[in-house]
C-alpha cells in the first residue's frame, strides 16, 4: 500500500498559548492618611466610626463659656474635621445652655454649619444636622430676623439632605425640619417654604409639602388670611397633583386644615367651601378640593 504524501496530510491545529495567570502586586499607598513614617501605626480606615453622636439630652453645659465662645468659629472653620465635629458639638452645647453667648455670632455659625453639612464625610454631615436641630429649638423665629441668607442656605441644605438616599442622614434631616416647624411661627416660615414648592427635585417638593402641612395645622383662620388664604389654597392645589404620593398626602392634609379653619363658624360648611374654591381656583382644582373635604 502506497504511503500518503506528507503534503496531503491534514494541517495540525496549533495549540493556543496558555494564558499567564495575572498576579496583582499590591501598591503601597503612601501617606494616604497623612502617615508616611514606617515607625508610626496607620490610622483606622473608617475614622467616622470613632465619632460619637451625642443626643441633646446628654450634652452638658460648658465650664467657663465666656472664654470658650471666642474660639468657637475658629474651631468650626478648622481643616481638621475631627476638630470641626468637636466644635459642632460645642455649638450645640452653647445653643442649649448658653444661647445668649451664641446669639451675637449666630449668623457666622450658621454659615459654617451649612458648609459642614455639604461635606461628603458622614460624621460632619450628621453632626451639623444635629447642631441645626438644637439651634432651631434654642432660637426659633429669631433665626428669621437675619438680613443675610444664612437661614435660607440652611433650609435648602436640610431639604436636600432629607431628600437623599443615605437613610441615617435623611432621618436626621427630617428631625431637624420637624424641630424647625415646631419652633417657628407658622406665618413667617410659610413665606420661606413657598419658594421651594416648585423646586426641580420632586423629593424636595415632598419634604416642603410636609413642612407646609405641619405649619398650616398650627394656624388659625386669621393667620391663614394674613399669609393669603387664596395663595395658600392655590399652593395646596398645585401640590395635590405632584408626582410623589408623600407630597399629595401632605397637600390633602393642608386642604383639610384650611377647610376646618375656614368653615369653623359656617352652618353650610361644604357649600361655603365649594363656593370659595370655585371663586379662586380652576374648575378641575376646585372639584379636587371639594372631593377631599366631602370624604
Amino acid at each position: 500500500m502506497a504511503l500518503r504524501p506528507i503534503d496531503n496530510a491534514l494541517p495540525l491545529t496549533p495549540e493556543r498559548p496558555k494564558k499567564q495567570a495575572k498576579v496583582s502586586v499590591p501598591i503601597q499607598k503612601q501617606a494616604e492618611f497623612g502617615v508616611n513614617d514606617e515607625n508610626k501605626a496607620p490610622l483606622p480606615l473608617s475614622a467616622d466610626a470613632a465619632i460619637d453622636y451625642i443626643s441633646s439630652e446628654n450634652l452638658k453645659a460648658i465650664p467657663d463659656p465666656e472664654s470658650k465662645i471666642q474660639g468657637l468659629v475658629e474651631g468650626l472653620d478648622s481643616k481638621d474635621w475631627t476638630k470641626v465635629c468637636e466644635s459642632l458639638n460645642n455649638t450645640r452645647r452653647f445653643a442649649l445652655h448658653h444661647s445668649s453667648l451664641l446669639l451675637p455670632i449666630l449668623e457666622k455659625v450658621m454659615l459654617v454649619v451649612v458648609k459642614a453639612m455639604k461635606n461628603p464625610r458622614s460624621a460632619l454631615c450628621k453632626t451639623s444636622i444635629m447642631a441645626s436641630s438644637d439651634i432651631f429649638n434654642a432660637f426659633g423665629s429669631k433665626l428669621l430676623d437675619s438680613t443675610t441668607e444664612a437661614f435660607d442656605n440652611l433650609l435648602l441644605q436640610l431639604l436636600l439632605k432629607a431628600s437623599q438616599d443615605k437613610r441615617f442622614v435623611c432621618e436626621e434631616a427630617d428631625k431637624a425640619l420637624s424641630a424647625m416647624v415646631r419652633s417657628m411661627t407658622p406665618l413667617h416660615l410659610l413665606h420661606k417654604l413657598r419658594a421651594y414648592v416648585s423646586h426641580a427635585n420632586l423629593r424636595v417638593r415632598a419634604k416642603v409639602a410636609i413642612c407646609i402641612s405641619n405649619s398650616v395645622s398650627n394656624m388659625g383662620l386669621e393667620g391663614m388670611k394674613e399669609f393669603g388664604l387664596v395663595s395658600l389654597v392655590q399652593m395646596a392645589a398645585n401640590l395635590l397633583n405632584d408626582r410623589l404620593p408623600e407630597a399629595r398626602e401632605a397637600a390633602r392634609n393642608t386642604v383639610i386644615s384650611i377647610f376646618e379653619a375656614y368653615t369653623e363658624n359656617e352652618e353650610q360648611k361644604q357649600e361655603s367651601w365649594q363656593n370659595f374654591c370655585q371663586s379662586n381656583l380652576p374648575t378641575i382644582h376646585a372639584q379636587s378640593m371639594a372631593k377631599i373635604t366631602s370624604l
